[in-house]
């Protein structure tokens, strides 16, 4: 039997399943997309989620670039929260790129920065109070208190479910708060954005704003900040709708 390549499935007249590449945000790694992956990789897609290194806006943009760089063949990129920012960053420029999908994300354009979307509207609960601040050598990371993790991060999932993602978070540095954002990939990528209307993290408010703004094809659901956990049906269908 003869492995199927790119080539043979230009030549039967199909096109190539795009490659979907996941990116986690802050206060989360990639195993948060674990659901997601395994309805898309049951469809036939490869998935890939790369860790996000969670250092700065620009070098987590370019280290994103460089791994896209990587790959051949049409792209889908979702990215959800910070995660939003790194992907409309690291997309300009490649022509791979075929849509962007934003899961309950950032989606900037240039020169806006995490902190002032996250409070452009009333709404959100993360806020100085709610982090612990630890140094480490080349700055200053920032982590969810336990006490409010679930609540602002986390409430549609179980106490026990909230708790490890509490132990497991990967914290950003504080740095990327106030980073301004660089020329946004959605200007020239069909787009797609999952807002999340119980989000105590970025207000849906702000979620519906990005979304418009970026003419980007929208769909709702009932879910807190982490609904590529809670309603990975409907972020995987999105994800799909955009694949297509």
């Amino acid at each position: 039997m003869v492995a199927t390549t790119g080539s043979s499935v230009a030549a039967s007249g199909r096109k190539p399943k795009p490659t979907i590449v996941l990116v986690h945000g802050a206060f989360a790694d990639a195993t948060g997309w674990a659901d997601v992956i395994k309805r898309l990789s049951g469809d036939g897609y490869t998935v890939i989620a790369p860790p996000n290194p969670l250092r700065g806006v620009a070098s987590d943009s370019a280290y994103l670039a460089d791994f896209l760089a990587t790959l051949t063949g049409p792209i889908v990129l979702a990215g959800h929260s910070y995660g939003g920012v790194v992907i409309s960053n690291a997309a300009t420029g490649n022509p791979n790129v075929k849509a962007l999908v934003y899961i309950a994300a950032f989606a900037p354009d240039a020169g806006d920065t995490v902190y002032g979307l996250q409070n452009q509207f009333p709404g959100t609960e993360l806020h100085e109070a709610q982090l612990d601040f630890r140094p480490w050598d080349g700055g200053v990371d920032g982590y969810v208190k336990r006490a409010d993790f679930r609540r602002v991060f986390a409430g549609d999932l179980s106490p026990s479910a909230a708790e490890l993602l509490w132990s497991t978070q990967r914290p950003g540095d504080v740095s990327t708060l106030q980073a301004a954002s660089g020329e946004p990939a959605w200007r020239g990528i069909p787009s797609y954005y999952l807002v999340a209307r119980e989000d105590k993290l970025i207000p849906a408010a702000a979620q519906r704003f990005m979304a418009a703004r970026a003419r980007a094809h929208t769909v709702e659901v009932k879910a807190s900040h982490v609904a590529m956990i809670s309603q990975s049906r409907a972020t995987a269908d999105l994800i799909r709708k955009a694949a297509r």
